[in-house]
């Protein structure tokens, strides 16, 4: 047994347990749940309802870890409620938006009263007992209004209390210490340092103005109820990352892990070195199994949406209540609320149907870029955007709101010019059938013209990935150069232009082709050539199983995918009259065939975009002509 599982173990005692039984757990052990599971179920939702903790059980039935006799931990914090709540959450919101994410912000506002300690899953009604009882007995001096002052130093900011209320809120965690231990055979440790409510801690020196000034807005002298209450958290996990799920994830490998939309993943940091690159392995805090999921469909959570909230005593002047919901009404003890048919084996009553998809294949999703604004305008579209002096402006609604910036000149947009406003709502709305495709993008590569790179910036902002994949600008993915009206290699905007932009753009990465290599009117068969070896070179470098999505030109979808299908080129006249064809966003999808070593095209995952022209319109030479 490793030393961290032998030290959890060592945690649960062994001593003489309650023999107290609530109605709940009997209830369960009616229904044919094992006495120590049903106690289990009931603490991790914190003994609200049967339906809770049934559906509990039903979502861990294939959780290896559901008979491990480990215990959750337990805290005692004092929180505000009321306007000061919602002033101080404001402050959470505000603080977050201007100076980005601090250790505060991972928990609630609070008053800590007493660490994390452990309690046998038996005995938690006991802490529910003590809280009410230690509740009742100090609710008579309990201070109605606690003074506030405010304390900042370069890395932390936060209200202090007073000593007169401090000295208060020390002798009620010291008596819930007291009877926790004796009551429910724990050992709690009471704070009894300062006591205070953080804003933030752990946060960049500079910031420390801002958060000041933000943190004197804030009247701690607000309407406020204080309330003790009592924490749980998966005492195995307390030093992992917790990621919350965006989206559902279906496995395709028996070594994945099934996902819903919202759900909690617990990961350890120190076990991802040898995980493939966009990849995790983590634990799911909805059924206890762990697998393989992308690190794509997730973002980053705080650690305590994952505690369970059990009882509260509130403190108040013209209510003192202590809430406990586990005997309301809306507990079934009759069992009519499940049907459920289970035997004495919680692990073996129950099962999860697994989907039997095939296995997920690496895919390559090869996509023309939106709509182009010299497309609908002409090639002259930019004079006709052009005030007097030079600046911008929107001439039709079709032309894009604004353009990036870019050092040299604007007259460089007409040999790379942007995508139309229908050509962003094109891109985006490709992204959105993606996502509900469930189509998991991995990587995405661009050819350096401006409109693929709006293209795929906006197609990740459809599949909510804008901010989890970045860009990579591949200037060999530039179209056939003999295209070029011009005669001449455009001069794209730089990789840093385009990342001030607020393009997701990977400054990391560099091409295969450097812009320098690329020569005007190169022949057809540099052309291929050039499109064969590029795409060769993104293959090696993707190898994680997922979808590898290049925005690139109509030319792209030939160039690319036909030497990675072992196919032979097309003839030059037959080539130029098939990508005449190809619309905005058209798209080739192949997929890797491992075992036979080769890939082959299949229908692309969404459907096509298909829309008619709309002309311009001018009501006074139409409507009032004669």
């Amino acid at each position: 047994m490793a030393v961290a599982e032998t030290q959890l173990y060592a945690k649960v005692s062994n001593k003489h347990r309650s023999k107290s039984t609530s109605a709940l757990l009997e209830s369960l052990l009616a229904k044919g749940f094992p006495a120590h599971t049903a106690q289990k179920a009931l603490v991790a939702t914190g003994q609200k309802t049967i339906e809770d903790a049934a559906k509990w059980l039903h979502s861990h039935c294939n959780d290896p870890s559901l008979d491990d006799p480990i215990p959750q931990e337990y805290a005692l914090y004092l929180c505000p409620t009321g306007r000061l709540l919602d002033r101080l959450q404001e402050f959470w919101k505000e603080s977050k938006r201007q100076c980005g994410k601090n250790r505060a912000h991972e928990v609630f506002p609070h008053i800590t009263l007493c660490d994390f300690f452990t309690c046998e899953d038996q005995k938690v009604e006991l802490l529910y007992d003590t809280l009410k009882r230690v509740g009742d007995r100090f609710s008579q001096c309990f201070p109605p209004s606690i003074s506030l002052t405010l304390h900042a130093s370069p890395s932390y900011l936060g209200f202090f209390i007073d000593d007169t209320h401090a000295n208060v809120l020390k002798d009620f965690a010291l008596a819930f210490s007291s009877e926790a231990s004796a009551l429910a055979d724990c050992h709690v440790k009471p704070c009894l340092k300062q006591f205070h409510l953080t804003l933030a801690h752990k946060f960049y020196p500079h910031h420390q103005k801002t958060l000041e000034q933000l943190a004197k807005c804030i009247n701690p002298g607000e309407p406020c109820q204080w309330v003790a209450a009592l924490y749980s958290r998966d005492m195995r996990f307390v030093h992992y990352q917790r990621l919350r799920a965006l989206f559902q994830y279906k496995p395709q490998n028996i070594d994945e892990l099934m996902i819903n939309a919202g759900d909690f993943i617990y990961v350890d940091p120190t076990h991802q070195c040898d995980v493939s690159e966009g990849w995790v392995v983590g634990t799911s805090h909805r059924t206890g199994c762990r697998g393989f999921l992308p690190e794509n469909y997730t973002e980053k959570a705080h650690e305590s949406d994952t505690w369970v909230k059990h009882r509260e005593y509130v403190f108040g002047t013209a209510s003192r209540s202590f809430t406990q919901t586990e005997r309301e009404s809306n507990v079934k003890l009759n069992g009519e609320a499940h049907n459920l048919s289970m035997s004495r084996s919680g692990t073996n009553a129950l099962s999860i149907q697994l989907p039997q998809n095939s296995p997920l294949r690496r895919a390559v999703l090869v996509m023309r870029h939106g709509e182009r604004v010299d497309q609908v305008f002409g090639k002259s579209w930019l004079q006709q955007c052009l005030t007097a002096d030079g600046k911008y402006y929107r001439a039709d609604l079709n032309f894009p709101s604004a353009l990036p910036k870019r050092k040299d000149s604007m007259k460089q947009f007409e040999n790379d010019p942007p995508l139309s406003c229908c050509g962003i709502f094109q891109s985006r709305l490709i992204g959105e059938a993606l996502l509900d495709q469930e189509v998991m993008v991995s990587y995405v590569y661009s050819s350096p013209a401006l409109r693929c790179v709006q293209t795929a910036q906006h197609v990740l902002q459809g599949l909510k990935l804008n901010q989890k994949v970045k860009i990579r600008v591949e200037p060999g993915l530039f179209e056939w150069t003999k295209w070029e009206a011009s005669k001449v290699i455009p001069n794209f905007m730089t990789v840093a232009e385009l990342a001030e932009a607020s393009y997701n753009i990977d400054t990391s990465y560099r091409g295969n082709f450097p812009l320098s290599s690329l020569v005007p009117s190169e022949s057809y068969e540099d052309y291929l050539s050039r499109s064969s070896v590029v795409m060769k070179q993104i293959i090696t470098a993707c190898p994680s199983k997922g979808v590898i999505l290049i925005v690139g030109h109509g030319s792209s979808l030939a160039s690319l995918t036909r030497p990675l299908m072992g196919l032979p080129s097309r003839d030059i006249s037959d080539f130029a009259q098939m990508v005449r064809k190809i619309p905005s966003l058209g798209m080739c999808y192949c997929e890797e065939l491992k075992e036979e070593n080769k890939w082959q095209m299949v229908s692309p995952p969404v459907k096509t975009l298909t829309h008619g022209a709309n002309a311009a319109f001018n009501w006074r030479n139409t409507i009032l002509e004669d």
